[in-house]
């Protein structure tokens, strides 16, 4: 018979190099490697060759940019998704892409399972799951770190490496990093080890060489930058009059929001799990687009559009961070979005200035601010009579002094 197939989403860190080998002895399986080539860069060199040579039947390193900033990225950008006021969703926002496509592969090769190394205690594990669910909700999914035989066999990373090193596994890994990193398009997240103390100063001069993206404020450029960005239906399509792919466009904000030193979070946030964690990200390029994005509404949506979306936001975001993205909830939100954006089109030009992003002018062919009726002096277009505000202020008056009237009586 032939043997059972597993797709294992596959990073070539100790864990999932660790999990690859025990998969295929603890299941006798045949154990097909899968990476998603999210914008992780260097991450990725030898990556075949060492899945391959830790007993991997077969490799798919796929490149999913253009996917991952077109019909990811750029939807929850239109959003103004923000995770607790701070989180740019960076690390959530990749999991349903890797899980289409881990089951996507899984269908293909008649695989019968997919498998993760995600933490028992974090937010991917249910991100991968929830969302494979959503796509194929008949494949079995294979979590090593909430299996209680895998958990005693590996308490603790020295055992993961004297396994690696009794199976000739190729890991470069030899001692506990002080932090855990995670890198894709759109940023890069460092938590656990040192940044588990919340007292802990990651922006310290001493921990500079953390952060990959971005210079340090401090060490930014001394003379600002400015950039265009073009918008067309809530999304970025040029840089300085450039005409740039979504890839292209998060590739180029990247580059010039880590020179100034932009989109450092340092965050304790609430995981969907129960516990609370602290993180540190760098978003340079979407620190950058979200700033602009929000500032082309400014001019371009209408009030009562924007009120309703922005009402939208925290229900928005939650469902990214907590792994609805396939769910019917957010596709209607995204419904709702998709419309609010029909408008959101013109050029805002910003100013790049260590750390900040400066606002420095919004232009747009469909612009709903009229200088003529906003002008302090007189209306030409006769638009707005001022008479009629004392009406309107008696009106919304009415309650309020109805309330207080009874609160002096009482």
């Amino acid at each position: 018979m032939a043997k059972e197939k597993i797709v294992l989403a596959y990073s070539g860190g100790l864990d999932t190099s660790v999990i690859l080998k025990w998969l295929k002895e603890t299941y006798d399986a045949e154990i097909i490697a899968f990476t998603a080539d999210i914008g992780q860069k260097e991450e990725l060199d030898g990556l075949e060759e060492k899945a391959l040579a830790t007993g991997a039947s077969k490799v798919y390193i796929d490149d999913l940019r253009d996917e991952f900033a077109s019909d990811f990225i750029y939807p929850m950008f239109q959003a103004g998704a923000l995770y607790e006021g701070q989180y740019l969703l960076g690390t959530s926002i990749a999991r349903p892409l890797i899980a289409k496509r881990m089951v996507d592969i899984a269908i293909a090769e008649g695989a019968t399972a997919i498998a993760h190394g995600a933490t028992g205690k974090g937010n991917d594990q249910v991100r991968f799951e929830l969302n494979a669910a959503a796509l194929t909700p008949d494949i079995k999914v294979i979590a090593p770190w909430r299996l209680e035989e895998f958990r005693n066999q590996f308490p603790g990373r020295a055992e993961m490496i004297a396994y690696a090193e009794q199976h000739g596994i190729p890991v470069t890994a030899s001692a506990a990093k002080p932090y855990s990193m995670d890198r894709n398009l759109l940023h890069i997240s460092y938590e656990s080890g040192v940044l588990e103390d919340p007292w802990f100063d990651a922006s310290a001069p001493e921990n500079k060489e953390m952060f990959l993206l971005s210079n340090s404020p401090e060490d930014a450029p001394d003379e600002a930058e400015y950039l265009d960005l073009e918008f067309e239906k809530g999304n970025c399509v040029a840089l300085n009059g450039e005409q740039l792919s979504p890839l292209e466009v998060m590739e180029k904000l990247n580059e010039l929001g880590g020179k100034h030193g932009i989109g450092r979070v340092d965050m304790v946030e609430n995981r969907f799990v129960g516990m609370k964690s602290r993180g540190v990200y760098e978003t340079p390029g979407g620190t950058i687009l979200f700033t602009a994005h929000r500032k082309m509404e400014s001019i371009t949506m209408d009030r009562e559009v924007m009120n309703l979306r922005d009402s939208l936001i925290t229900r928005y975001s939650t469902l990214v961070y907590n792994g609805f993205w396939f769910a019917p909830e957010r596709l209607a939100l995204q419904a709702l979005v998709t419309e609010s954006q029909k408008n959101v089109t013109g050029t805002v030009r910003v100013k790049l200035y260590k750390g900040n992003i400066i606002a420095a002018g919004v232009k747009s062919p469909v612009s709903l601010y009229n200088p003529d009726i906003a002008t302090m002096e007189a209306d030409p277009t006769q638009a707005y009579d001022q008479g009629d505000a004392t009406g309107f202020i008696r009106l919304n008056a009415l309650r309020l002094k109805v309330g207080s009237g009874v609160a002096q009586n009482q």
